[in-house]
């Protein structure tokens, strides 16, 4: 595996025309909670949320329910587009103001 990669585990558990309800093994309300929220800023989106049974045994469970026909799984790629964008900018950001914290 490439340095900075990993891969995540899905199981799809229910799949329909404007439906999508997936498992992602080894994740955590942190993962949860950011795709949840860039699901939501997505105005194509009905209803968007996830669960975790247990925090020491389960694995999130993602829900999605899409308008007209917007494509769930579209939706979830999007929303896994906008997490990545966010978590370079963050990475560009930080590396930034810890130069310039440096150079103080």
């Amino acid at each position: 595996m490439a340095k900075g990669r990993f891969s995540l585990e899905i199981k799809i558990l229910k799949k329909k025309a404007n439906e999508l309800k997936i498992e992602i093994e080894g994740e955590g309300h942190t993962f949860g909670n950011a795709l949840q929220k860039a699901l939501l800023e997505d105005d194509m989106i009905e209803i968007a949320g996830y669960d975790i049974k247990h925090p020491l045994v389960s694995n999130p469970t993602v829900y999605l329910r899409t308008k007209e026909k917007r494509k769930p799984e579209a939706a979830l790629q999007d929303a896994a587009k906008k997490i990545t964008e966010r978590s370079v900018e963050f990475s560009k950001s930080f590396k930034r103001a810890l130069k310039e914290w440096q150079q103080k």
